[in-house]
C-alpha cells in the first residue's frame, strides 16, 4: 500500500511538474562592472567596451513567433543585447543595439517598434498579469491588474524610439514609478527618422522587485543582486513596417506568453569579476552579530588563493580560523576588527573602524566601559 502511495504521488508530481513552464536552459551571463567603472547613462556608450562580446545575446538566440520569418534576415532586422550589473546596487543595464530597415516610430499609443524586456529578480515564477490569472471566475482581469499585476515580476515596452513627446517606456502595471529616477534611467542615440532604416543604440538600467506594490516603493522589496545569483529575464522585440499588423515578435524565450508568466523566463547568471578587474589576492570579510549577546560570528569572503587567515578581534584576542565565531567581554563597545590573509601570490588586509558593536542584553551582569 505504501509502495502504490508512493508511486501515486510521484506521478502526481511528474504530471504537475510536466505542466509547468520551465526556466530554458542552457544560461545567459550578466557582466559585473568594477565599481569604479559604472555605466553612465548619458548615451555614450564607451563604458561598454569593458564588457567582451562573448557576452552579448544576438538575435540568433531569437525567434519570431508570429510565423511571419521562418529564418533570421539580417538586413531587415538585427540585434544584440549586452546585460550588466553592479555589486551593492540592486540595478540591472543594459545596451541594446538594434538595425531595423523601417523604424516605425509615429504614434502616440502603444504602436512602435519596441524592446520588451521581463524580469523576475527571483526566479519566483508564474503568471504576473491580469491575462493569465489563475482565478478568472472570481477575479475580474481589471481587479487581477491592481491587485498582482506586475508584483513579482515585471514587464517593461521600452519604445525604440519613441515618438517625440512620448513616455520611454510602457510599465505594464500600476506601478508607473518603476520607469523614473531612482529606479530607471535611459538615454537613446539614433540618426533616422520614421519610416527610414539605420541602427539604434539605447542604454538603461531597471531596479528588479521581488515585490513591486501599486502604493508605491514605501511598501516595496528591492531584488537583492549579488554574485552567482539566478535571475529570470527575457525579452522580445516587437517590429512594425509601417502595415497594420506586427511584421516580427523575435522572442529570446521559446514561450510566447513570457511576458505575462514568469516561468517562462530565460536564465541570467549575475557573473563575479572578470579576472583582469581584480588583484591575485583581495580580503574581505562580512559579521553577523547573535541578537541581544556579544557573540560575532565571522565570514571570510576573500579573492584569490588563501593558505592563512589572521585575524585580529580589536579586543587583544586573535584567531587564524577562516570562518572563527568570537563572543567579546564587554558590552557598548566599538571593535576595530583587522583580517589579514596570505597566499603564494601575496598578501592583503582589511581593517572595520567601529563596525562591530556588541550588547548582551541578557546578561544583566556584563563588563561595562564606562
Amino acid at each position: 500500500m505504501r509502495c502504490c502511495l508512493t508511486m501515486l504521488l510521484l506521478a502526481c508530481w511528474t504530471l504537475n511538474a510536466a505542466a509547468q513552464p520551465q526556466v530554458m536552459e542552457p544560461g545567459f551571463r550578466v557582466f559585473q562592472f568594477p565599481r569604479t567603472q559604472i555605466p553612465r547613462i548619458d548615451g555614450n556608450f564607451t563604458d561598454w567596451d569593458i564588457v567582451p562580446d562573448s557576452y552579448a545575446v544576438t538575435i540568433d538566440e531569437m525567434w519570431d513567433d508570429t510565423g511571419n520569418h521562418q529564418g533570421i534576415d539580417r538586413t531587415t532586422l538585427d540585434l544584440r543585447v549586452k546585460v550588466g550589473w553592479v555589486d551593492g546596487l540592486n540595478r540591472l543595464y543594459f545596451l541594446y543595439e538594434a538595425y531595423d530597415d523601417y523604424w516605425d516610430f509615429d504614434q502616440l499609443g502603444l504602436r512602435n517598434d519596441t524592446y520588451e524586456v521581463v524580469v523576475d529578480g527571483n526566479l519566483s515564477g508564474g503568471p504576473h498579469i491580469g491575462e493569465l490569472r489563475l482565478n478568472p471566475g472570481v477575479k475580474t482581469r481589471l481587479d487581477a491588474f491592481f491587485d498582482f499585476q506586475n508584483q513579482h515580476a515585471q514587464n517593461y515596452h521600452i519604445m525604440t524610439p519613441p515618438t517625440e513627446g512620448k513616455s520611454w517606456t510602457m510599465v505594464w502595471g500600476p506601478q508607473q514609478w518603476l520607469k523614473y529616477l531612482p529606479y530607471a534611467n535611459y538615454a537613446y542615440d539614433y540618426h533616422f527618422s520614421h519610416g527610414e532604416s539605420g541602427w539604434l543604440r539605447l542604454e538603461f538600467y531597471i531596479t528588479p522587485f521581488d515585490y513591486a506594490s501599486a502604493e508605491g516603493p514605501e511598501k516595496s522589496a528591492e531584488s537583492r543582486l549579488y554574485e552567482n545569483k539566478k535571475i529570470g529575464l527575457s525579452w522580445a522585440v516587437i517590429d512594425y513596417d509601417g502595415g497594420q499588423g506586427k511584421s516580427g515578435f523575435w522572442n529570446l524565450s521559446r514561450h510566447h506568453k513570457m511576458y505575462g508568466n514568469a516561468s517562462m523566463q530565460r536564465l541570467f547568471t549575475l557573473m563575479p569579476l572578470e579576472q583582469q578587474f581584480r588583484k591575485p589576492v583581495e580580503c574581505d570579510w562580512t559579521f553577523t552579530v547573535v541578537p541581544d549577546t556579544r557573540t560575532v560570528s565571522f565570514r571570510d569572503r576573500s579573492y584569490g588563493h588563501i593558505t592563512r587567515w589572521h585575524w585580529d578581534f580589536g579586543d587583544g584576542t586573535t584567531s587564524n580560523e577562516q570562518h572563527p565565531v568570537h563572543t567579546y567581554s564587554r558590552d557598548d563597545t566599538h571593535y576595530v576588527v583587522t583580517l589579514t590573509v596570505e597566499g603564494p601570490e601575496g598578501r592583503a588586509r582589511q581593517c572595520k573602524v567601529w563596525e562591530v558593536c556588541v550588547r548582551d542584553l541578557a546578561n544583566p551582569s556584563a563588563t561595562h566601559y564606562d
